[in-house]
């Protein structure tokens, strides 16, 4: 049983579903689930593989059906960490647990620092930090030009250029800047240019995200467990790479997961994971049992 409800906060309309009883019937705190730019529909296959559970999933500020009147078109995670504290006090039911994907993660461990009584276990997959990386300014270069291809030749080239960096294994070098552009037909992308150039993910509004650097010494002295993971598919291309560095950066090793970056999908966004595997591998986390 789903329950969809709407907090006002007073600069964004804040839509979030809540699956299952509240209080929770096993008297376990809910299980959050986040992500960005993915809002909540991304969570269905994962929300519907833990029936077991109180899950709570929602929509960012600015993306799906959460409206925001502060007048900003950027994502930063100081704002959405302030957005997901003010849910946890509405819901009364904290401190939760929170599975936290992308840069939902970024977000995540945001929300660790800024207000650590409020999440218990944190599993942060694949936090797009790609600052932390050795490559750092080199792979900041190629975000830009992801950026110039959307800027240049619309969502189908941009999107191209996007799986291109993201698919890439290892540090960048010259050969990949060398490559010829990264053609969307080949993608089944649209070749044309529809005009529109807000997309969160290939335009610099979601740059915050990615360049954030977490507060390692807040995020070690709250009281949550936190858990870094890495898709076994993912650790040698950028988000891999990124998971890897900020497990570093926390003085922690990295958890494996089952399949890739959207591992938890099932096909309704093209490209699927193994939702299965993958649910059976978070509730042994969240258990502590692996």
């Amino acid at each position: 049983m789903k329950k969809t409800h709407t907090l006002k906060t007073a600069d964004a309309d804040l839509v979030y579903d809540v699956h299952g009883p509240l209080p929770t019937a096993d008297g376990r705190p809910p299980l959050f689930m986040i992500g960005q730019p993915m809002d909540a529909t991304g969570f269905a296959a994962l929300a519907a593989r833990s029936a077991e559970r109180t899950v709570v999933t929602y929509d960012p500020r600015g993306l799906g059906r959460s409206v925001r009147r502060d007048g900003r078109d950027d994502h930063t995670p100081e704002t959405q960490a302030d957005d997901v504290h003010a849910l946890i006090q509405e819901l009364g039911a904290g401190p939760v647990e929170m599975f936290a994907s992308s840069g939902g993660a970024v977000t995540a461990l945001a929300v660790v620092a800024r207000y650590p009584g409020d999440v218990t276990v944190l599993v942060a997959h694949e936090p797009p930090l790609i600052t932390l990386t050795p490559d750092g300014p080199v792979a900041v270069r190629a975000r830009a030009a992801v950026r110039e291809a959307y800027e240049k030749r619309g969502w189908g080239a941009g999107m191209a250029a996007f799986v291109a960096m993201t698919s890439w294994e290892g540090e960048f070098t010259d050969a990949y800047f060398d490559q010829p552009q990264a053609d969307p037909a080949a993608f089944g992308m649209p070749t044309e240019d529809d005009g529109s150039r807000d997309d969160p993910l290939l335009s610099d509004r979601s740059w915050a995200i990615s360049d954030h650097r977490p507060d390692a010494d807040a995020i070690t002295a709250a009281p949550t467990r936190v858990v870094i993971a890495v898709g076994e598919e993912s650790e040698a291309v950028l988000t891999g790479r990124t998971s890897a560095a900020t497990a570093e950066l926390l003085g922690q090793p990295l958890t494996v997961f089952p399949s890739h970056h959207g591992g938890f999908l099932d096909g309704e966004f093209g490209y699927p994971g193994k939702p299965d595997e993958f649910a059976r591998r978070l509730r042994e986390v969240l258990d502590g049992a692996a």
